[in-house]
C-alpha cells in the first residue's frame, strides 16, 4: 500500500491518496480543492480511483469534491449526519471569511453495513463523532485516517455546529485508543503519528485523569 499526503485547501487539510499497487486501485480520503497533482499522479500511473471519501463535512475538507469527482469518476461517500454541513457549505465557509462556493455533490453517506474494498483490503468505518456530529475515521490494514478527531499531540475542536467535547473524548478513548500502539494515525491537518504514542502524550489524556 502506497500513501501520498497532499496539503490542500485554505486551511492546508491533508488529503491522502492511498494506492494498491497490487492493483492500481486508489481512494482519495478527503477532498479541499481542485488539486491537479492528485490529478497527474492518478493519469501518469492509471489508477482507479474508487472513492472520494470524506471524513466529516466541515467545508475545509470538501471543497474540492465536485471537481475532483469529475476529473476522478470517483464514487464520493460522505456521513449522513454532516450532510447538513455540506449543504449549509455556504454559511460555514463565510464564517471562516472564505468565498461563497457550490454545494458539493454526494452518492451514497456510510450507511450500517456498507462494505468498501481496496484491492484485497477492507475499508473500516469507525464512527468518531465530537469534532462533528457524523465524524468517521476509516482504517485500512494499520492505517488510520482520523480526520479532525484525533491529531498529533491534541484533537479536535468541539466550538463549531455539531460539536460535542463529551462525544469526543468517548470516541478518541473508547474508539481509537483500542486500536493497536502500532496503528499509524493520519491526521486532517499535521504529521503523522501512532495510537500508541497519543495514548501517552495526546493532551486529551488530561481530561481522562480529571475524570
Amino acid at each position: 500500500m502506497i500513501i501520498k499526503t497532499y496539503e490542500a485547501g485554505p486551511f492546508d487539510a491533508n488529503n491522502y491518496l492511498v494506492i494498491d499497487k497490487d492493483t492500481n486501485e486508489a481512494v482519495l480520503i478527503d477532498c479541499s480543492e481542485n488539486k491537479q497533482e492528485i490529478i497527474n499522479e492518478v493519469n501518469m500511473n492509471n489508477l482507479n480511483v474508487k472513492y472520494i471519501l470524506i471524513t466529516h463535512g466541515h467545508f475545509d475538507h470538501v471543497l474540492g469534491i465536485n471537481d475532483m469527482k469529475n476529473a476522478l469518476g470517483a464514487e464520493v461517500i460522505v456521513p449522513a449526519e454532516d450532510l447538513i454541513l455540506i449543504e449549509n457549505i455556504n454559511e460555514h465557509a463565510r464564517f471562516f471569511g472564505q468565498e461563497v462556493i457550490d454545494i458539493p455533490v454526494h452518492d451514497k453517506t456510510y450507511d450500517e453495513g456498507i462494505e468498501l474494498k481496496l484491492g484485497k483490503h477492507e475499508i473500516e468505518v469507525i464512527r468518531t463523532p465530537g469534532h462533528t456530529e457524523g465524524g468517521v475515521s476509516l482504517l485500512i490494514g494499520k492505517n488510520l485516517f482520523s480526520g479532525d478527531t484525533l491529531f498529533k499531540d491534541s484533537f479536535g475542536r468541539t466550538d463549531l455546529y455539531g460539536g460535542n467535547t463529551k462525544k469526543l473524548l468517548n470516541s478518541i478513548v473508547n474508539e481509537l485508543f483500542n486500536l493497536p500502539d502500532n496503528t499509524i494515525v493520519y491526521p486532517g491537518h499535521g504529521p503523522s503519528t501512532t495510537i500508541g504514542y497519543e495514548k501517552v502524550h495526546n493532551d486529551i489524556m488530561h481530561y481522562v485523569k480529571r475524570g
